[in-house]
């Protein structure tokens, strides 16, 4: 068994010889008589030879004599961490940011509509209007055959050209298609205008 003051004896001497190692470590040489009568250059080179000699060179660097401040070359050198990945993309994101507050103009409503606001309509009603334009131009048909069968029968049964341009009482059926046409341009003019109105 080992008494306190065995231990407290034992951690005298050990620290004692911790104390001598380190003491004979930092210590250098004495200088000798040659040294002292050297030029100061001479003096340096020993002083550099006696630091290489008893310094270590874990933690302290030669050339700029003071401690080590960190690797030589980071450890990431050359590598593409996920760090420059994340720093990249947020770069990328904010110049696209700034790039579309630059060139972001005030919402224009006109461009959100459709051209015609009742286009719609129209698409559904093409269908529908086939049947009553095919109706329309038979009873157009239908009626015109009535007249000419009317004036045929009034003007003796003659039945040639004249009993026909009688019919249509002075050309009423070409001034009636005349008029129909004038309305489809009529209609179609005021469409581009609507859409030119829409556009601008």
């Amino acid at each position: 068994m080992s008494t306190p003051t065995t231990l407290s004896a034992a951690a005298q001497d050990r620290k004692a010889r911790l104390a001598q190692l380190k003491s004979l470590k930092r210590k250098a040489p004495e200088p000798s008589e040659s040294t002292t009568d050297a030029a100061p250059e001479e003096a340096q080179n020993e002083e550099q030879a006696v630091e290489h000699a008893y310094l270590s060179g874990r933690n302290f660097d030669l050339e700029s004599r003071g401690p080590k401040l960190g690797f030589e070359s980071a450890p990431t050198a050359g590598k593409n961490t996920l760090e420059q990945q994340a720093a990249a993309l947020a770069l990328s994101t904010q110049q696209e940011a700034e790039a579309e507050e630059k060139n972001d103009a005030p919402l224009d409503l006109f461009k959100l509509q459709p051209k015609k606001p009742n286009w719609d309509l129209k698409r559904e009603l093409n269908e529908r209007m086939e049947v009553l334009d095919l109706r329309t131009d038979n009873a157009i048909a239908r009626l015109v055959r009535q007249r000419v069968g009317s004036t045929q029968k009034g003007s003796n049964g003659d039945g040639g050209v004249e009993g026909v341009a009688a019919a249509l009482g002075g050309g009423e059926l070409v001034e009636a298609i005349r008029a129909r046409e004038r309305e489809e341009l009529e209609d179609e003019r005021r469409e581009r205008e609507f859409d030119a109105e829409g556009a601008s």
